[in-house]
Formats: C-alpha cells, structure tokens, sequence
C-alpha cells in the first residue's frame, strides 16, 4: 500500500477514565495508521472501546498515554485551543445521535458550521443549497430538524459534515438508529465520501458497509484485535482550508437567533431579568426615601421654609428679574409656583392681640380658592388662616372670628400699621410646619416693604447733619403715609434743631439705602413738622409716642427706595424630584442656583452616613445573593442549550467564541428587559397607564440611579455568561455534551 505518511497515527496511545476515585479504561496501548481515501470500518461489541476511540481521533476526548500524531505532528502538547483548531480544519463529525441543533432548520444547522468557519452570511446561501440537493432534503430545508424522521436527521448531519469540507469524515453507528433502507443510502452516501477523504465509521453492523470498507478494525476489551486490508484506496494529497474566526456580525446574528428561537425559554429569562430589576430599583427606591426623610429632619439658620421642592434663585450677572425672566421660568414644565420676593418666606409672622395668637408665612389669599370653615376675604382687613387642626386658637374659631388682630413680624414690628385684621376663614390640615396667614395684596406689600427695610443699611441727612439709622428705634426711621405727597417729607417738630433757626420749611432730606444688591437716594423736601397735637390729622396714625423723631415719606418715595426691584426670588417644583432637572433648567436660562435640600444641617448627619454605607453593604450582598440565584436559575433555563454550546465546541467553536455567544444572548434579554421596563416606567410616570407598584418603586429615583443599576445588572451578566462558559470548558467537549454543564 505504499509507504506515504499516515494523516492520523496513533502509537501506544491509552485512555483512561476517572470518575470518584475509580479509574476506567477506554482503550490500551493502540497503535493505527490512518490514510486519505480510505473508509475505515471499526466494529466490536459494546464497551469495546471504538467510540472512545472516536473521541481521541477527533480531538474531542483528550488520551493518557502513548502519542498521536496528526500529519506527522505530535499532539501530546496540544492544549485546548489547538484541539479546536484541529477539529475546525481537519474533522467532520456525524453522531448516532446527529447532535443537531434541534430548534434550528435544516439550512440553519448547515449553516452554523459555516459561519463558525468565518464565512460571511451571504457567501454560503448556494453552497448550502447543493448540499441539501446532495443528500436529498430539498423540501426540507426549512423544516426545523425536531420534526425529521431519523434518516433525514443523519442526512442533514452528513450534509454538515460535508460543508466543513476537512480531509477527515468520522462516523459513529450512523445507522445505528435508522431502517434498513435509510443505512443503506447513508452508507453509500459515505463511500462516496471516502474517494478523496479519510472515512472512519464505527458500527454494529459490519454487513452494512462491508461492500465499501477498505479496512476493518476489530476491537474488544479496549484493545485493537484485528486490522485488516480488504482492498486497495484512492491515495490523495491532503488539502486544508484555513477556516477565519467567526465575524461579529455573525456572532450577533446567532446570539439573536438563540435568544428567541425557544420561546417558553426566552420568557422565562425575561422574568429572571425583570425579578433582578425590580429587586435593584426597589432597594434603591427604599434608601433613596431613607435619605430624603432623614433630610427633611434638617435645619436652616438662614430659611424658615426648607420646602424640598424649594429652589433660591438670582441672576448669575447680578441684575435684577424682569417680567421676561419670569416668563421664562413659568415655560418649564417642573414649574409649580415663582415667590418673586422670597424673603416674606423666610420670616415669621403671628396674628395676635394679647389674647389669641396664630402664627405662620405669609402668603397671598389668591393662592387659594377654598377654606374649610368660613369665608375667603372681600376686604383688605380680612385674613385667612391655614393652621394645626387640633390647635387651641383654631378649634375656638367662632371666638377668634370676632377679634380684632395685628399682625407682627418675628421682630415685633406691626406689619399693617393702623389696621386691626379679622380673621375670616380656615384651613386645617396636620402638619405642624405648614402654618400660613393668607393676606391680600395691600398686607403683603406693606410686610414687604418692612422686611425690605430691616435689611438695608439707612443713612439720613438733614441739613448737611448725617446719620446712620438704627433699625431697632423710630429715631429718624422712614415711615410712609398716604397723607404725604410724592417728593415731599413731614418730620417730628424735635428734628428741627437741625434747620436753620429751627425752621426746616424746604430744607432738604438726603436719603440714602444700601442693601445687598443694590444702593438708591433720594431727596424730598420738608413741607411740614408735626408734634402730639397735630399727629394724627398730618399722618393718619394713632399712637404718637411709637413715633418719635419719625420722617414720614410718600408711599411713592418708599417704593421707590425699597421695593424697586427684585434680585432674589423662589421657585418651587412640582416634586422633589424634579428639584435636580429644575435646577440644571434655570442655571441653563442664566440664573444661580441654591437647592434648599442641598443647604440644610442635620443634627443626625452620622446617621446620614450610616444609612449611606448600610447601603452599599446591602447592595453588594443583593448582587451576591441574585447573582447566584440568577445563576442557577438560569443554568436549568439553558440545561437544554448545554447540547447546542458542546454541539459548537464540537464543530470547531472556540471557548471565546462560545463565551461571547452566551453573552449576546444574556445581553440581548437584559437589554430587552431593562428598556421595557424603562419604557414601561416612563409611561406610568407620565400617567399614561396606571400601575401603582412601579410608580412607588420608581418615582423617587433619577437617571443617575437607572444608570448605576443599569450598569450593575451589565455586571451581572457578564459574570453570568463568563462562569457559564467557563463551567462548560471545565471538562472535554464530549464529556461537556454528555452531562449538564
């Protein structure tokens, strides 16, 4: 038969199995030679050895003892790559039990091993055909091969075999399952095979393919019995296709088709997904609201009202609002009401005439439509107040009806001069914080214009005489009065030795204010002196005494130094949560910003922490514990997939190969999973469907929390399809086939 040499050879090879401690034997010591062109047929009886053999020969079981060699090249070196590589370049495999991928069709399974061999999808499509056409499955091409008999079953895997187009074709019991006239056309088909090709076929059956055996192998007991010619082969040179590694788009096209070719398989991954996000947002959801109430336990020095919806703002040029800078912040859909002048929030108010005392803001009455008990005002005398259910005061509130009230300031200043208040209408409700004194317009401008000047720095002139005023005593302190006219001043009868021979007629008063953002003057002219006798007729107010050394001013001039611009105000957001996205809208629009939730101090700032670091600790050990409970969830989901993963392995695909399809498919289904949700979140939000369970778990979170567990769950699943993978690897391709992975 000629001396050329042998493409398979093994020389003293031995397989071993190993399994508790107990050591079974494949086969011993085997020496063989094996050709191109020949049809080699193995028999023996069962346990003999000949599929082990099979195994080593096509590099899917690895041996203990001896040497193969593979074109004159030795293989005791190779690792697990250059086995794949073997089996990639040189075997054809075809199984008695056809390892086909059952979900897929006919082309399908043909085309797996071609696309694993690096060939573009469109460059097969005609190849695969003629090779349907070859082994007679035409009408079957897109047939998925769980509904063929099996004849055609070990059709389409010859047809598979054939498409890898290697020098070496390996058959175990191909007809082991099949009638009698289905073997003998696979048999056939087989021989033909052979012209060009080594043929190895192990078989019960010798009478089968006795006809187109050139050798027979006979093993019993593990070892080679007999090894006889039976007639001359066709000698050929070996050719080897030097297959690519499989293109990424094909990757992703078989990774998608995995996903959701079994579809009971691909739900219930989706619900494993779904249960991780619903776990990770429900935890995130359940801190977030720890930290925003112990937040809301915080104090301010500065703000009385720490409203979490609160947002301070002013212009980062340091110029004053205009109506188009309210305007614009009125177009912003987080938008729930603009203070323009916020500073009446941050004071405190009460009600009160030595026998009854309600405290709280102010706020104009037009911000509400209805009270529970009484009335909304008619008059400018006329108040409503929105207080404790179950305070004293309020419970008596027919009493507190009929009384007559001034309002102070928290500095003890009357802020309605001249006017006793009535209480008219009530709003309860049950938090403390809450209290209000609803005013009209004329109340809270006047309480404007009181608090506007407690904070601005005073400095008359009179004569070229200059003070600066103390804002705690009446002594050269502005007051305005409708009975003075613009331009004009009327000043107590003591500051006359001021003026010339105590005659002050059309001196002038040099007025000066400086406050925060701004500094104003004014000059008015003195036009009259009063004293006790002529009080109340020139300025239209009781109580002389409180007035002492009073310069009283038109309403007109006091606006104009102290209520002629705005350069701080407040906006509130409909929800806290929209506070964040608020805030970044009205820096964009060119204002500064101050969140007051941002600006608070808490006595239980170490609490804070704690609960900061309770929630990492706690979020580690949920991904931990999912982690492993995803884990093993999903091994029994894929149990049945172990077959299509070692049915890759098997025709050559690598472990990275392998690896990045289990990825694309876990990646596929997160992703999947994570935009509905998403898209299902942002519909409840939006009070498009109702759905309160995902509304509670998601209201209070942001993008920045739905990128974090986006993240962590793309964590997840790459360390699920990395230990998946590498547990498939943990044992040879044909072991890993055999048991669950």
């Amino acid at each position: 038969m000629g001396k050329e040499m042998p493409l398979l050879k093994l020389k003293n090879v031995s397989k071993f199995y190993y399994n508790k401690g107990l050591v079974a034997t494949g086969f011993t010591r085997v020496n063989l030679d094996f050709n191109l062109g020949e049809f080699v047929v193995i028999t023996g009886e069962s346990g003999s050895g000949k599929s082990t053999l099979l195994n080593v020969l096509s590099g899917l079981d690895s041996y203990e003892e001896g040497e193969l060699y593979i074109n004159g090249e030795e293989t005791s070196h190779y690792n697990e790559s250059d086995f794949e590589h073997y089996r990639k370049t040189y075997i054809g495999n075809i199984f008695q039990t056809f390892n086909l991928v059952s979900s897929y069709t006919v082309y399908q399974n043909i085309e797996l091993v071609l696309l694993l061999n690096g060939f573009k999808k469109h460059e097969v499509h005609d190849k695969i055909i003629d090779l349907i056409e070859k082994v007679d499955l035409s009408k079957f091409k897109n047939t998925r091969v769980s509904k063929l008999s099996g004849g055609q079953k070990q059709r389409v895997a010859i047809a598979r075999a054939l498409a890898k187009d290697t020098p070496i074709i390996i058959a175990d019991e191909p007809t082991g399952n099949l009638d009698s006239k289905s073997a003998k056309s696979i048999i056939k088909l087989l021989s033909e095979i052979a012209k060009d090709k080594l043929v190895v076929v192990v078989t019960h059956n010798y009478d089968q393919v006795e006809k187109y055996a050139t050798r027979k192998i006979e093993m019993h007991d593990g070892k080679v019995r007999e090894d006889i010619s039976l007639k001359e082969y066709n000698k050929s040179n070996i050719t080897l296709n030097e297959y690519k590694d499989i293109r990424f788009i094909n990757k992703v096209l078989l990774g998608i088709r995995n996903t959701f070719n079994i579809v009971p398989k691909f739900v219930l991954m989706f619900l494993v997904f779904l249960f991780i996000i619903v776990a990770f947002l429900g935890e995130y959801s359940v801190f977030k609201n720890l930290a925003e109430e112990e937040a809301k336990s915080g104090y301010s020095a500065f703000f009385r009202d720490i409203s979490a919806t609160r947002i301070v703002i002013k212009k980062s040029n340091g110029s004053y609002f205009t109506n188009e800078d309210f305007n614009a912040i009125t177009t912003l859909e987080e938008v729930q009401r603009i203070e323009k002048d916020d500073i009446l929030l941050d004071t405190s108010y009460d009600l009160n005439n030595n026998e009854y005392y309600v405290w709280g803001k102010l706020e104009n009455v037009n911000s509400i439509d209805s009270v529970d008990v009484g009335r909304l005002p008619e008059n400018d005398n006329e108040v409503v107040v929105k207080g404790y259910e179950y305070d004293y005061y309020l419970i008596n509130y027919e009493e507190l009806f009929n009384q007559e009230l001034n309002i102070y300031d928290d500095y003890g200043d009357i802020i309605a001069t001249n006017q006793k208040l009535k209480v008219v209408g009530i709003i309860y409700h049950d938090d403390y914080d809450d209290d209000t004194i609803y005013v009209t317009d004329k109340v809270l401008n006047q309480a404007r214009l009181l608090t506007n000047k407690r904070f601005a720095e005073l400095t008359i002139g009179i004569n070229g005489h200059y003070e600066k005023v103390d804002g705690y005593s009446s002594y050269m302190s502005l007051i305005p009065s409708k009975n003075v006219e613009k331009g004009t001043a009327l000043i107590h009868t003591d500051l006359s030795h001021l003026c010339k021979n105590m005659n002050c007629y059309d001196n002038l008063v040099d007025i000066k204010i400086k406050n925060l953002y701004y500094e104003e003057s004014l000059e008015v002219n003195i036009k009259n002196t009063f004293n006790k006798d002529n009080f109340k007729k020139l300025t239209e107010f009781d109580n002389y005494d409180d007035y002492y050394g009073t310069i009283f001013i038109s309403y007109d001039d006091y606006n104009e130094l102290y209520n002629k611009y705005t350069f701080q105000s407040s906006v509130f957001a409909n929800e806290a949560s929209d506070v964040d996205k608020l805030a970044t809208k009205l820096e964009d629009l060119g204002f500064y910003t101050l969140k007051i939730k941002d600006s608070l101090y808490n006595y239980n700032e170490g609490i804070a922490q704690i609960i900061n670091i309770f929630k990492i600790i706690v979020t580690i050990v949920l991904f931990i514990v999912l982690f492993f409970i995803t884990y093993f969830v999903i091994k029994l989901i894929q149990k049945s997939k172990n077959v299509y993963y070692s049915t890759v392995r098997i025709l050559g695909g690598s472990k990275k190969v392998i690896k990045k399809l289990i990825s694309i498919e876990l990646y596929t289904v997160y992703h999947l999973t994570f935009f509905l949700f998403m898209l299902l979140t942002i519909l409840v939000n939006t009070n498009i469907i109702s759905n309160g369970f995902i509304a509670a778990i998601t209201s209070n979170l942001g993008i920045r929390e739905f990128v974090v567990i986006y993240l962590i769950l793309l964590l997840m699943s790459m360390l699920l399809s990395w230990t998946y993978s590498r547990k498939l690897f943990k044992s040879s391709a044909m072991r890993a086939y055999r048991e669950e992975v």
